[in-house]
């Protein structure tokens, strides 16, 4: 009679831990398609800004576009590849939703998620550089504000970054949920 109970209990503890592993696995598909949101958001809207100004006549003209500055060429492409890493990754988090003791697929996607972090977050930080220079300036460097010219070349390059940065935040989460549920093994 003991060992009966003893078998239900056991059963019914590993029956709890799988729903909570099941959970942290859901949540972790969760963050990666907000992450995908966030990095394609990010690398279209940088990837389409563009601003022309006239400049006393029609037949001058000020161009800023993203590809003038390789920071942001830098930062649509870190932006694209980790979207579609990301997007390859679902399969495997939603293999972790049906299999939640799977241990060797979560070593990998650690590591491939924070290499992803480490890329992310330096295009995103890179860009977040040259915005800031764009709407302060550098007076020591003799480097203009721009975006009192070209507001809304500005205003798309900051929205962007808020994209990425958002995406950073759910990568970082990744590797913490990835984590504990390698600690649960």
């Amino acid at each position: 009679m003991e060992t009966k109970t003893k078998a239900v209990k056991l059963e019914a503890g590993e029956a709890s831990r799988a729903k909570g592993g099941r959970g942290v696995s859901i949540f972790d598909l969760i963050l990666r398609i907000v992450a995908i949101v966030g990095t394609l958001g990010s690398a279209i809207a940088m990837g389409t800004t563009s601003e022309t100004l006239p400049f006393f006549s029609q037949f001058v003209q000020f161009q800023a576009q993203y590809d003038d500055f390789t920071t942001f060429t830098l930062f649509v492409i870190v932006n694209a590849i980790v979207c579609g890493y990301l997007a390859l990754s679902l399969p495997l988090s939603i293999y972790h939703i049906i299999r939640s003791r799977a241990a060797k697929s979560r070593v990998l996607l650690i590591f491939l998620d924070t290499t992803m972090l480490a890329l992310l977050t330096a295009g995103a930080s890179a860009a977040a550089g040259i915005v800031y220079l764009a709407h302060n300036g550098n007076s020591s460097a003799n480097w203009f504000a721009i975006c009192q010219q070209f507001q809304d070349f500005c205003q798309r390059a900051s929205g962007s970054l808020i994209g990425s940065f958002v995406a950073v935040v759910s990568i970082v989460l990744l590797v913490i949920l990835s984590g504990i549920a390698l600690s649960r093994h």
